[in-house]
This record gives C-alpha cells, structure tokens and sequence, in this order.
C-alpha cells in the first residue's frame, strides 16, 4: 500500500511539472507570436547573420525611409489643390539648400539599403509559414513581398520622376503618364504595397526595438500599424485619382 502511495506521488509530481512546462511554452510562444518578425512569425534565417545589420535594417525603415514616404505623400497631396499647387510645390523641393546632400543622406542611400538588405534576408531564409499558418505569420510573409514590389516601385519612381526629368516633373506630364491603363496599375499596386509594408514595419519596430514590450502593447502596436497603412493607402489612391481624373477636391482652399 505505502509502495502504490509513492508510486502515485510521483506519478502526480511529474503530470504537475509537465502541465507547468506546457504552460510556459505556451505564454512564450503567444509572445513570440507578436512580435512582429522574431519566433515563428518570420523566415528561419542563418544564425550568423549580424544583429546591428539588422537592427539598422528596422531602423531604416522607419528613419528615414517612413519618413521619406510621408513627405512625399505630404507634397504630392498638393495635386488634391490644384495642378498649380502641385507645381509650386514641386519646384520649391526641387530648391531647397543642400538638396543633393539631402537626397543621398536621407534618401537614396537609406533606401538602397534597407530594400538590398531586405533582398538578402529573404534569400537567405527559408519561410515557415506552410508549418505555422498563422495569421501573423502570413502578415509577415506579406511584408517580404510587398517590400519587394515597394523596393522595385520606389526605385522607378525616383528614376522616372528624379533622374530623367532631373526632378522638372509637372502635374500635366504625370497625368498623362496616368492615362495609361498599364502606368495607372502600377502606381496603385506600388502605392497599396509601399503603405501595407510600412505599416507592418511600425509594429515589427515597435515590438522588435521593446517599445512594445507587454502582448496589450504589441497589440495596440499592430492596431496602429494597421492605421498608418490604411491611411497611407487611401491617400495614395486619391492622389493617383486626382493625376486622373483632374480632380481637386480642396480647390475650395484656394483663396481669391
């Protein structure tokens, strides 16, 4: 009897240890869950890639190519004006001090960077997400594609608007690029891509930096995330729609 007593002690023992183990693995992986890249929710990458590479990598995607994107957002909304707001505003960018500084700086390097080294994480990872379909995880598989097609956009469109034009590009010339049907899907497909990255990087930021530390944070992170997207998504459309349409719906704030 003493011996079946023991034996039920330890039978016990180990169930308890196990479901406390269980447990734990559990919370860990909810926290891994949201954070936006690391655990499961990303490609399985090599372990000798370098962490401060990576870490400039999230960093420049916020600062400062996030930051590029809505400055450029910003000044091109200024065709929902009027053509010649537009142009006013294009030619004052195109004046201001140490511009070519400016541009390599905070601009182009920035973003050679941060979409080449984004290029190279890829290849050099290997997706799980037919292993984990969550949700969380095919939002990240979405943002490696979507940075993809933003990298090729972006780099186009600083070529097309920037080098070729030697940044003289007027309202009229990109509204009759616009009317081609082909020219029209791109700029959209680029635009809805550009903003759908960049507001899965500000969670993938917040969360990776530890600014997001707590699972209520890391959700509130990605509620934001979600906001800037779609924000930055609708107002890209408008922009494109006002190019062709020829539509100003804040002419009205033109004074006489």
């Amino acid at each position: 009897m003493e011996s079946a007593r023991q034996l039920a002690s330890v039978v016990a023992s180990f169930y308890t240890e196990c479901v406390a183990k269980s447990q734990r693995l559990r919370e860990v992986g909810f926290l891994r869950e949201f954070r936006g890249g690391e655990g499961m929710s990303g490609p399985a990458t090599h372990p000798d890639s370098s962490y401060f590479l990576r870490k400039l990598h999230s960093l420049t995607g916020i600062i400062p190519v996030g930051a590029f994107l809505a400055e450029h957002f910003w000044s091109n909304s200024a065709a929902l004006v009027s053509a010649a707001k537009y142009d006013d505003v294009s030619q004052e960018l195109q004046t201001i001090p140490f511009r070519p500084f400016v541009e390599w700086a905070f601009i182009f390097l920035p973003i050679l960077f941060h979409g080449g080294y984004g290029v190279y994480i890829w290849l050099r990872g290997q997706s799980n997400v037919s292993a984990y379909p969550w949700v969380r995880n095919w939002l990240y598989t979405l943002q490696r594609y979507t940075g993809l097609i933003a990298f090729v956009y972006i780099g186009w469109h600083l070529y097309t608007e920037r080098w070729l034009t030697h940044g003289r590009s007027t309202y009229d010339s990109v509204a009759q690029d616009l009317q081609n049907p082909w020219y029209l899907a791109f700029f959209v497909v680029g635009i809805l891509a550009s903003s759908f990255h960049l507001g899965v990087g500000i969670w993938n930021f917040l969360c990776k930096w530890g600014l997001a530390a707590t699972v209520r944070a890391q959700r509130a992170a990605g509620q934001l995330g979600m906001a800037v997207g779609i924000v930055f998504g609708v107002v890209g459309v408008l922009i494109v729609l006002s190019f062709r349409l020829d539509w100003h719906p804040f002419s009205s704030y033109i004074t006489k």
